[in-house]
């Protein structure tokens, strides 16, 4: 007893020098049976944390439904963004420059990735990825150029065709020439819900050819938008998974393996050697703008705003429009215009518009120094839709035919009225 008081006494702290004792010991019991066993059942599968196990059991469901897609051009060199690097957002711009073309013609190369998306077999992918080889404004291939897809669970490459194309959102539609060489893969299936900011995704592509390659990250933000190779802006998914050239075309899942988006577009970063890589800043088109545009797409041909566009005999409003948000805020102030709507800045005197009553504008104001049309309407709004951008106008004219109306809400000088317009295609004289 004597003791163990003079013991207590001269160390107050004894509780905790027990404690340490006692997890040292416990340690050393742990360590000594470890070494015994060899750590056992850390090298099994059941010791893999619940995250990777989702990954894995994902990548082995899906990842044999995503294949590299090979373009090919023999000819001129073609700059697959040629038509549409001017629409880039300028942080995009350089990533998407080609080398300075050679002077002799030669063999053209590029790849991309795909994925199946439905029991046929039917492979979707960029548009931008295979652009270079088709017609212009068409799918057809173009004389030397040609298409292939790999799979992963073969070697040899499969010659494909585009079905459909949507340059809006830059998807394509592709099928294998021959279906009896298919392999038996699932179809990618749709996510349905909404995407949320933080979720698990997983990217699987070919970046710089090296196949079935995969990546995991978040959902950084959603909504971020910026102009599509189809110079229509789109609402983009935004990932920190690892997205570099070649992962163009793959699909973006969630951990249900469901697919959210088609991976197309990064901020790029410069390594040492002067390649583009990941900072962590990719982008997705949303997975609904693919579904929606299905049916089209199996349709055939070019579908969307961009081809509507390029089709001479579509119906037509006859006017040039501008966003009100184009106008710096002070000339939008001094012409007192509304919050948003589109600025009519030229109407053709022929025109279906003209013809419904629609001004374009009376004078010219010169603020700071510059000139601005004003006096005219501002549309705000087309069959009850909301008119902020061009295309919110141009996706509802170029849905209808000739002999179509299009019923305009238009502004002027602060005041509101309600027109009709009914399409018609151009004249020969137009």
């Amino acid at each position: 007893m004597t003791n163990i008081r003079s013991v207590h006494r001269a160390s107050p702290r004894s509780p905790f020098l027990l404690s340490a004792l006692l997890a040292a010991a416990a340690l050393l019991t742990w360590s000594s049976l470890a070494q015994a066993e060899g750590v056992a059942g850390l090298d099994e599968p059941g010791a893999l944390l619940a995250d990777e196990r989702n990954t894995i059991d994902i990548v082995e469901r899906y990842g044999p439904s995503v294949v590299a897609v090979n373009v090919t051009v023999r000819g001129e060199p073609v700059d697959p963004f040629a038509p549409f690097r001017d629409s880039l957002p300028p942080q995009f711009r350089d990533f998407f420059r080609l080398p300075e073309a050679p002077q002799t013609p030669q063999l053209r190369q590029g790849t991309g990735s795909g994925f199946v998306v439905d029991g046929a077999g039917r492979i979707v992918t960029n548009f931008h990825v295979v652009n270079a080889a088709l017609e212009p404004g068409g799918v057809e291939l173009r004389d030397g150029a040609s298409i292939d897809v790999v799979f992963p669970s073969r070697d040899e490459p499969l010659a494909a065709r585009v079905i459909g194309a949507n340059p809006d959102y830059d998807l394509a539609l592709l099928e294998v020439r021959d279906a009896d060489e298919l392999p038996d893969v699932p179809a990618i299936e749709f996510a349905h819900g909404g995407v949320r900011v933080g979720q698990k995704v997983v990217a699987i592509g070919n970046p710089f050819g090296l196949q079935s390659t995969v990546t995991t990250g978040i959902v950084s933000a959603i909504g971020r938008q910026f102009e599509s190779i189809g110079r229509i802006e789109i609402e983009m998914i935004q990932t920190d998974a690892a997205i570099n050239p070649g992962n163009s075309g793959g699909p973006l899942l969630d951990s249900s393996g469901r697919l959210i988006g088609i991976n197309t577009a990064i901020v790029p970063g410069v390594g040492p050697g002067g390649q583009r890589g990941s900072l962590g800043i990719g982008f997705a088109v949303p997975a609904m703008l693919l579904e929606e545009s299905l049916p089209l797409l199996e349709a055939g041909g070019l579908s969307g705003i961009a081809a509507a566009a390029q089709d001479p005999d579509r119906p037509r409003l006859g006017v040039t429009i501008t966003t009100v948000e184009a106008f710096p805020a002070s000339v939008r102030e001094a012409l007192a215009l509304p919050e948003q709507g589109l600025v009519v800045t030229q109407v053709d005197p022929a025109g279906a518009a003209a013809e419904a009553g629609v001004s374009g504008p009376t004078f010219v104001a010169t603020v700071d120094g510059r000139e601005y049309p004003a006096g005219g309407d501002v549309v705000l709004s087309a069959d009850g839709q909301p008119t902020e951008r061009a295309e919110d106008l141009q996706r509802i004219v170029f849905e209808k035919g000739a002999g179509d109306v299009v019923r305009l809400e238009l502004w002027r000088n602060g005041v509101t009225r309600e027109v009709d317009v009914e399409l018609r295609a151009p004249t020969v004289d137009d």
